[in-house]
């Protein structure tokens, strides 16, 4: 909770310069969405709708997916007699996360909304609620749709020691033990299942949930990890990494199957499963949504930077900061030649849910 969080500000390393990976996730998982808000629209008309960003982060994607649950919201409910709908926002992350970034584009959030749907369409309350969503963050039943893309694969916390047994790796791996794939999946089982559990509580009856997040459809768990391994390892064995130090560290995710997820949700009884849905991304979708990265550069520069957006915050703690630089130059080039000999994909899992 102290450390995890994405590059703040609008520098060039930083999250927000660097999350069009995540953008085009929503952009993916955006249909499903839209169904699982109007599932609830049709049934019921609350004067204030609260809705929930959980895992929020900072920059455009933030800014976005909040501006088109408001504009369908208000095309939803625009027609209806003497209806004028309020909108709470909550917005939720780790505290170290750039809220300060979230509220100074708030106002220029609002213009945009008004110039898109006119003035009309209802005052907005904006809340920051720094903590994890791996407990209560609400008080009971307040919750009328609850968002998440690209943070429930991250733990509470990495399993407790499984460090030594998981030699070479900083994640799991192909050469990762049984026992310490089991102790991961253990972590998430307990880590989902709590979180099913307390939005169980907050959500109202009916209301929704639509979550994305890293997944995986057969034993690879994830190679932008594995890349970093390589990455990581060679420092090791030219001496400019402490192997004690290579030894001692595990990023605290997991990508589950479609299947895990299932089970988590059925087994906790909170909430029914309206769709789960599988969706790739292309790692060369940078080359196809140019205007929006850097140009003539390759796609590997870009994935570089953006694990980097998102790993370096939790490794400059473990490894120190002066290696950062040599690192991630290392995983680019690591990437472009893997890129260049194969096809490699992000996996996504989406899951629309209504709280029974």
């Amino acid at each position: 909770m102290k450390v995890l969080h994405m590059n703040s500000g609008v520098g060039d390393l930083s999250y927000a310069k660097n999350s069009l990976l995540q953008q085009k996730a929503i952009s993916t998982a955006w249909p499903i969405i839209k169904e699982a808000l109007q599932d609830f629209c049709t049934h019921n008309i609350p004067t204030t709708f609260a809705i929930a960003d959980l895992g929020c982060a900072s920059g455009p994607n933030t800014l976005m997916i909040v501006s088109n649950l408001i504009k369908q919201l208000h095309h939803f409910y625009r027609n209806l007699p003497n209806q004028s709908l309020r909108y709470q926002i909550f917005f939720n992350d780790l505290p170290a996360n750039d809220f300060n970034a979230i509220f100074r584009s708030l106002p220029g959030l609002l213009d945009n909304l008004k110039a898109q749907i006119g003035g009309e369409f209802g005052p907005c309350f904006f809340n920051g609620v720094p903590g994890s969503f791996y407990g209560r963050l609400f008080p009971d039943k307040t919750l009328h749709f609850v968002h998440s893309s690209y943070s429930l694969h991250w733990l509470s916390q990495a399993p407790e020691g499984m460090e030594m047994e998981n030699k070479g790796n900083i994640f799991i791996d192909s050469t990762s033990p049984e026992n310490v794939i089991e102790a991961f999946h253990r972590q998430f089982q307990k880590d989902f299942s709590l979180f099913l559990k307390c939005r169980g509580e907050e959500v109202v009856a009916g209301g929704g949930m639509a979550l994305t997040l890293l997944g995986r459809t057969d034993k690879n768990y994830c190679y932008a990890y594995h890349l970093l391994n390589l990455a990581l390892n060679k420092m090791v064995a030219e001496g400019m990494v402490e192997k004690e130090k290579m030894v001692r560290f595990n990023i605290p995710n997991f990508m589950p199957t479609p299947q895990e997820i299932k089970e988590e949700i059925q087994k906790e009884g909170s909430f029914m499963i309206k769709r789960l849905e599988v969706s790739r991304i292309d790692w060369n979708f940078y080359n196809i949504d140019s205007s929006s990265v850097d140009v003539g550069v390759d796609s590997s520069y870009n994935i570089a930077k953006c694990i980097r957006s998102v790993m370096e915050p939790l490794m400059i703690p473990h490894f120190g900061e002066p290696i950062m630089e040599q690192l991630f130059d290392r995983y680019r080039k690591v990437v472009k030649d893997e890129m260049a000999n194969k096809k490699i994909e992000f996996i996504n899992l989406t899951v629309s849910l209504v709280r029974i």
